[in-house]
């Protein structure tokens, strides 16, 4: 499953880097696309959307 979220607060590479961990450490396989000029991230994931904004929330970002 692919989904598609606005994080309004994702402003650099670092952020890219730490919301592709907090991703990561819900499930591994995620592939994850991040771009900090249009706030919007990519993920393909096994996990449940909830499981991934959370994920997001607890590293500190705000998801749309």
């Amino acid at each position: 499953m692919t989904i598609q979220l606005t994080v309004p607060n994702l402003a650099c590479s670092a952020c890219v880097e730490t919301v592709t961990k907090a991703i990561q450490a819900v499930d591994a396989d995620a592939q994850v696309a991040a771009d900090p000029k249009t706030k919007l991230v990519n993920v393909t994931t096994a996990a449940s959307e909830t499981a991934i904004k959370q994920a997001i929330t607890t590293a500190g970002y705000t998801v749309a």
